[in-house]
């Protein structure tokens, strides 16, 4: 995150609404229009608009906190209202818009980034999040797939997505998508982990690289991730939620999927380890774990595709027979959808109780999968 990043992002969390039920604090943020190129002169301003200079001097964190703080103070008391425009001196122009939609469970306006969009589960949540006003940016490295979900969600619903080609495994990928995000749309309310790849093999014949290739995506992709996560919303101050796609395999591992199984109950780990340390800051961590979801929309698991062929033969079936061998085992006897799990994420970003480092299980009733 570069020093512009961090003012807009403070900036959007000082100017954020907010109420309070049952002693809990709900934040809505305002909608930024961010404009690089406009001019900043201040003869123009209007009695709306607050002007700041930031100056030469490269401010710590907490004395550039304060200096807005100040600022945007100094605004609401002279003014009786909040600045409707922003100018930050040789930076950019920041055009606000009030929510259109303040329910206290709504996610209207909120900004959400998801990891692995470009597949069936993530098209699900992407899908769902979209349908209640949310702002949300598509990460994946997989570029023609990514297109085409754009494409799709964006003749749906226009001008609430934006498509950024991200590599999980890359820090300086992960920093410029997270940067992305910011200058779009001023900051970042939600990071959904979808991110994650498997391999069927046995522990006997299971390659030193090929479980490297996994840990790389399903750990290290996971810990990148989380780290911009936190570090972007301390900076908002005002609070946020990460949300990890994990898996049945976690509670339950599969045969011949140790090296998913392993990698998976990593990234599981590291979520709850930040549900523990991010707390203090308001920020809420934590997991969905579904059994296997297919498809989404015309959009097929990638996951699924690439160990899906060795599944059905080992148990003799087609791809429909698959389904409902997965359907037929859980305790409901139901398919298990994308919206599924897009269901038991929205529970969570939608804050209906005060939860984190919990786990909803998505798999039609598992008993050996059960969180425990």
């Amino acid at each position: 995150m570069n020093k512009t990043e961090e003012i807009i992002l403070m900036l959007r969390g000082l100017t954020a609404d907010k109420s309070i039920i049952d002693d809990e604090v709900f934040y809505h943020p305002k909608r930024f229009s961010i404009d690089f190129q406009g001019a900043f002169n201040k003869n123009l301003k209007e009695a709306s608009d607050l002007w700041i200079d930031i100056g030469p001097e490269d401010l710590p964190s907490d004395q550039l906190l304060e200096m807005l703080k100040n600022a945007v103070g100094n605004h609401i008391n002279a003014n009786g209202t909040d600045p409707s425009r922003i100018f930050i001196n040789n930076i950019a122009t920041l055009n606000i818009k009030k929510p259109a939609n303040n329910k206290v469970y709504s996610v209207s306006n909120k900004v959400a980034l998801i990891t692995g969009a470009a597949g069936a589960i993530g098209y699900g949540i992407c899908r769902r999040l979209l349908e209640e006003g949310c702002l949300v940016a598509l990460t994946d490295l997989a570029e023609e797939r990514l297109s085409q979900m754009v494409q799709e969600f964006e003749k749906l619903f226009p001008g609430q997505v934006i498509g950024i080609q991200m590599d999980a495994t890359d820090k300086i990928s992960v920093d410029i998508a997270f940067g992305k995000v910011i200058n779009c749309w001023g900051g970042i309310d939600i990071v959904i982990i979808n991110a994650g790849i498997a391999l069927v093999a046995s522990l006997i014949k299971l390659e030193l690289k090929d479980f490297q290739r996994l840990e790389k995506v399903n750990v290290e992709g996971t810990l990148l991730t989380i780290s911009e996560a936190a570090r972007s919303l301390i900076a908002q101050n005002t609070g946020g939620d990460i949300v990890l796609v994990s898996t049945k395999n976690v509670f339950a591992p599969g045969a011949n999927f140790g090296a998913y199984s392993a990698t998976k109950a990593a990234s599981h780990q590291l979520a709850r380890i930040a549900s523990l340390e991010l707390a203090t800051y308001g920020i809420r961590v934590n997991m969905v774990s579904p059994d296997g979801v297919f498809s989404g929309g015309s959009f097929k698991s990638g996951l699924w595709q690439e160990v899906g062929p060795d599944r059905m033969k080992a148990r003799g079936l087609d791809e429909k027979g698959l389904e409902d061998y997965y359907k037929n085992r859980n305790l409901l006897k139901l398919k298990i959808t994308a919206r599924h799990v897009a269901n038991a994420v929205m529970f969570f970003v939608t804050h209906q109780t005060p939860t984190t480092g919990a786990t909803i299980p998505v798999d039609g009733g598992l008993p050996e999968a059960t969180p425990r």
